[in-house]
């Protein structure tokens, strides 16, 4: 480990530097070796036509973000459970994700793997992460809201004993971490359609969660989410407009798990939810979108998920996404107010 220990907030900052340096350094190499190896984005044929510029562009850029992470946490950080079930979490995501755009660009189109092969990974990921959290790391299956209510999703719990020991199956519990780490993952996959959007908005949001991981006691925790977004820092570098390379799946799902990871064991799920803001309101523009074409035939936006339905009004690809960053450091900013409400 580097840095003084007797100076905590020190080494949070260090981790955001650490991180940025180490990802935009590393990434003009990774750039060039994608375009050498010719990886390239494939670019969704029904979307804006201004987009189809950044066909080819260099992607699985999140392999690099989250060699960042690994770096600034093995330097700084002490590997107590909860940074290494986060870690795990977060990886083991990514490397789903990488999967899909390896399949992306084997196969020449923008889909990947199938909604039900993501899904299925998913579910498992999920399951593991919240029985490890559960059992190993301590995490009550309580969710807590602003003003001190809590919902006990732990009053359906089976125990089993599994090789002398005892395991906890609190089953509400896994479904709602279950629907909280799918859900931010296919957010954030989502949000991740314009040049520095999905990077700006996690950094943002990685920021406000360091300060709740602080808090909470959990400075690995504080180190791991400063470190992601320092690695977004970074990326952003040569992510921005016009891009130089995208993060992909391998990026946007494994920031998702991440963030996910990180409300769990803070236990801050709910304001956590708060605090994505952005992403959640994407994701449900997807799901309005669907639901009211099937429903009724008509759509209720020109273009979903959300942000292209501004490009469509002639906003420039630009002022999205600065836009999108307002947004969301307020709904970040709104969720860490909440915080200091929860029970």
């Amino acid at each position: 480990m580097i840095g003084n220990p007797a100076y905590p907030t020190y080494q949070v900052f260090l981790a955001v530097g650490i991180a940025a340096l180490v990802t935009a350094l590393v990434m003009p190499l990774f750039i060039r070796l994608m375009r050498h190896e010719g990886v390239g984005q494939q670019v969704r044929a029904d979307g804006p036509q201004g987009h189809l510029v950044k066909q080819g562009t260099p992607t699985m850029g999140g392999i690099v973000i989250l060699l960042g992470v690994v770096v600034t946490c093995v330097l700084l950080g002490e590997w107590t459970h909860g940074l290494v079930l986060a870690m795990a979490a977060t990886l083991i995501t990514g490397s789903l994700g990488l999967l899909d755009d390896i399949e992306s660009v084997a196969h020449g189109r923008s889909l990947g793997l199938t909604p039900s092969q993501k899904m299925a990974g998913l579910i498992l990921i999920s399951i593991t992460f919240c029985l490890v959290a559960v059992n190993v790391c301590g995490i009550s299956p309580l969710v807590r809201f602003p003003g001190g209510f809590a919902l006990d999703l732990g009053v359906l719990t089976t125990t089993l004993e599994v090789g002398g020991a005892t395991v906890a199956v609190p089953w509400l519990y896994l479904v709602f971490v279950f629907l909280l780490m799918a859900g931010l993952s296919n957010a954030v996959n989502l949000t991740d359609g314009l040049d520095g959007l999905a990077g700006g908005c996690t950094m943002v949001v990685m920021l406000f969660m360091a300060m709740v991981a602080f808090r909470y006691d959990e400075l690995d925790l504080a180190i791991f989410a400063a470190s992601i977004a320092g690695a977004c820092v970074g990326f952003l570098w040569h992510n921005c407009y016009p891009a130089s390379i995208f993060m992909g799946d391998t990026g946007s799902l494994a920031l998702g798990a991440a963030f996910a990871a990180l409300a769990v064991l803070t236990e801050t799920e709910v304001t956590s939810l708060i605090m994505g803001g952005l992403f959640i309101a994407e994701a449900l523009s997807v799901m309005i979108q669907v639901i009211s074409f099937k429903l009724t035939g008509r759509r209720v936006f020109l273009m979903a998920p959300i942000h292209h339905h501004f490009e469509k009004k002639g906003w420039k690809e630009n002022k999205v996404v600065v836009r999108f960053w307002i947004v969301s450091a307020a709904f970040a900013a709104l969720g860490f107010a909440l915080y200091f409400q929860l029970g």
